[in-house]
């Protein structure tokens, strides 16, 4: 079942839409509660981890919820044409820094950042599961994916590599900051140093321009949102004998071997993702005093993603989902523990994470391609298709590895007595055993984890013989049903 490049484009888009919140969260949240709202490590990563946890739980049941949907768009479409709008609400509102403390300021964050979790849920869990109904073509779904995960880097690289740029400059032209004293690390730390005003004034700028900032990706995510729902189809519909049964559902889905498998490798992936993206603001910030060169790492190493994730289809096409998985967790993993031995070397530390980004960017892909393909396995095995529920029962495990990442790296942080509202950027630095566990945290722990997955993918047991006898029986089982 072959699919229009507009289609494939239009579907790409909402994971561009996905990826202006997701990665606001991934990469700035925790350092924005931190170092400019002035929450504690611990509070900022429990907030964290709450919604993250909220979500994982809306997941499967968002899930089970879409797979019962009918309607005339679909059972999955319609959840983006009503989801879209809340979800940009609350993400503003997540990111509003509101001129409150302490409790008061707790108690207005994290409702707002549970809420935006569970809208994302209720958004992202059904444009997922949308990608598996729209082909029942294996090499078909890489290719959608490789569209589908170029435009969410697209979105990545402009919350990842120019966030920081846009608060900088909408913030400082908001309250009469300097501009050029903000974008500058070492004239923005001397600035702070003179007085309390000055740091003030700082704070107020980055709280500005977040502000203003989602609000841009917020309108824009909208936008995408509707264009994907506009332009794709659903084709491919449980058999007409299945029932509604949910302990059938989840009983077959636990006996589905390429799904538990895959959702272990996504737990320790995001794991490993939650550490490395949460650790390495900390890292260029601290370890190697230049913040804004955090936007350059993020830039590289997203463009690197972008060149390398069009390679996805023919890989597979030639070597198997599976060997192709395997091969990119080991290289990947190998390249990132060798961050840590690049130490201060900025140029060493951007070709070994572009190397690190370019080997595990057919993984990206691969995984939801394999998810789909986990759907149909339970389809042809069980006689019973839930795509809804199997990947968003997934993406719970996801994000629960992302929430496990988030508490390892603030108990770290915790640990070695990190407080950002209290320590001076001198007295961190001086701090050896804060600087060494960033040191770890952004490369060698990451690194090992995402190398480790290489042994789960060994127990993956649909390979290319496998694949074309399934698609084979499914299509003459589907025939019969029309």
């Amino acid at each position: 079942m072959k699919l229009s490049i507009k289609e494939k484009l239009g579907y790409s888009l909402g994971d561009t839409a996905s990826h202006f919140v997701w990665d606001m969260v991934n990469f700035w949240l925790i350092f924005y509660y931190t170092d400019i709202l002035g929450i504690s490590p611990a509070w900022s990563t429990a907030i964290a981890i709450l919604g993250t946890i909220m979500d994982a739980v809306m997941d499967p049941l968002v899930g089970i919820w879409a797979d019962r949907t009918n309607t005339r768009w679909g059972k999955f479409r319609p959840f983006l044409l009503f989801g879209c709008v809340p979800f940009a609400l609350f993400a503003f509102l997540s990111f509003f820094g509101p001129a409150l403390q302490g409790n008061a300021l707790i108690s207005y964050i994290l409702p707002m950042f549970i809420l935006l979790r569970v809208i994302y849920a209720i958004v992202n869990i059904p444009y997922s599961s949308l990608g598996a109904v729209m082909t029942d073509d294996s090499i078909e779904r890489a290719g959608l994916n490789s569209y589908r995960f170029v435009a969410a880097n697209i979105g990545q690289l402009l919350v990842s590599g120019f966030a920081l740029y846009i608060a900088y400059y909408l913030g400082s032209h908001a309250t009469g900051m300097d501009y050029s004293v903000m974008v500058n690390d070492d004239a923005r730390k001397a600035f702070m140093e003179v007085g309390a005003a000055n740091a003030a004034l700082v704070k107020q700028s980055y709280i500005v321009g977040f502000r203003y900032l989602v609000a841009i990706f917020g309108v824009i995510g909208v936008v995408l949102f509707l264009i994907t729902f506009a332009t794709t189809r659903e084709r491919i519909a449980p058999p007409k004998r299945q029932d509604s049964h949910l302990g059938r559902d989840l009983k077959y889905l636990f006996k589905n071997r390429p799904w538990v498998v895959l959702t272990i490798v996504g737990v320790v992936s995001f794991i490993m993702f939650a550490i490395q993206n949460i650790s390495a603001t900390y890292y260029f910030k601290y370890f190697l005093g230049a913040e804004s060169k955090a936007q350059i790492f993020n830039i590289l190493g997203t463009v690197a993603l972008i060149i390398a994730i069009p390679a996805t289809r023919p890989l597979v096409q030639r070597f198997g989902a599976k060997q192709l998985y395997i091969v990119c967790s080991v290289l990947s993993g190998l390249f990132f523990c060798l961050l840590f031995f690049a130490g201060k070397n900025f140029v060493l530390i951007n070709i070994f994470n572009c190397l690190g980004k370019i080997s595990y960017a057919p993984a990206i892909s691969l995984l939801w391609t394999m998810l789909a393909d986990a759907a149909d396995y339970g389809e042809w095995k069980f006689q019973r298709r839930t795509t809804g529920l199997c990947l968003s029962a997934a993406v719970f495990a996801q994000k629960i590895g992302w929430s496990i990442g988030a508490a390892i790296m603030g108990a770290v942080m915790s640990a070695v007595h990190f407080n950002a509202e209290i320590m001076t950027i001198t007295e961190v630095q001086s701090n050896a055993a804060i600087m060494s566990s960033f040191h770890y945290m952004f490369g060698i722990v990451p690194g090992a984890l995402y190398a480790s997955c290489a042994l789960f993918l060994i127990f993956y047991n649909l390979d290319n013989r496998t694949m074309a006898q399934m698609k084979q029986e499914l299509d003459e089982s589907r025939k019969t049903e029309e």
